[in-house]
């Protein structure tokens, strides 16, 4: 399904023993293996880290990813002064989109405890990752991808779709799992969109704030859920009924509402 080959760059996150590193590998692709446990780390630079695939020990919300998918040594995870640095960063935002279509594709099952946090945070602030294809928590899956008005619509799916187009690709019962989960997992591919898809006018971290607000406050109409945010004529400018409810609008709903009620932190 990540239509992996030789000559390409993949980033697993999470790789744990390698089983999952080591067919990524028979591929023929180039594999960096991302792993925070250092046991586990030790076992794959020993045991499973054939030629193509480099070992890096660290937390992927931590980890300086320019340095990691550049090669360079300098992925230890903390910038100077303890900060963390990277996607889950206080104060992380969106980057330029040079990087986006050079051949990095994430391919990984991910630790579903920050599953949501990592792949917003990869969008975010990786863009040479231009593709995924990962294993999450079924709800989380189907929260990824929903679009304005299906029941797992929210948040975090308003802000995938501002920087991806998502799918839930495949199911995994727990059944396949030892031991046996108490939840089912999907398959979630996400293909970065060569722009996002809110225009240039539009402030990244105000349109965040405003969906962010939104959703708090999900069963309220949009005039209570953004009251002191958004003045009625900014309804009126942006096409948008102020009796809608947050889970009504679209990502492109949300960046006409953003661009008709700049902010301060526009």
């Amino acid at each position: 399904m990540a239509g992996i080959g030789p000559g390409q760059r993949v980033v697993e996150i999470g790789a744990g023993l390698g089983s999952l590193t080591a067919a990524l590998a028979a591929t023929g692709a180039s594999v960096t293996a991302i792993e925070l446990d250092h046991r586990l780390a030790e076992i794959l630079r020993s045991e499973a880290a054939p030629p193509g695939v480099r070992v890096v020990e660290g937390d992927a919300l931590r980890l300086d990813w320019d340095a990691v998918l550049a090669g360079g040594e300098a992925a230890g995870g903390e910038a100077a002064g303890g900060r963390p640095e990277g996607p889950g960063a206080e104060g992380a935002g969106p980057v330029g989109h040079a990087g986006v279509g050079a051949p990095w594709v994430l391919v990984a099952n991910l630790p579903y405890n920050v599953a949501t946090p990592l792949v917003i945070g990869l969008l975010e602030t990786v863009p040479v990752i231009g593709r995924m294809l990962v294993m999450v928590q079924r709800e989380v899956g189907e929260r990824m991808a929903a679009s304005a008005g299906e029941d797992a619509y929210g948040g975090v799916s308003a802000k995938i779709a501002y920087w991806a187009t998502a799918r839930v690709v495949g199911r995994v019962p727990a059944t396949v799992f030892i031991p046996r989960p108490k939840v089912e997992s999907a398959l979630v591919s996400l293909e970065r969109r060569p722009v996002p898809a809110v225009g240039d006018g539009v402030s990244y971290a105000r349109l965040v704030h405003l969906i962010n607000a939104g959703f708090n406050k999900r069963r309220k109409m949009l005039r209570g859920s953004l009251s002191g945010l958004v003045d009625g004529s900014a309804f009126a400018q942006a096409g948008i009924e102020p009796t809608a409810r947050a889970e009504d609008l679209s990502i492109e709903d949300w960046g006409r509402l953003a661009a008709a009620s700049p902010g301060a932190e526009r």
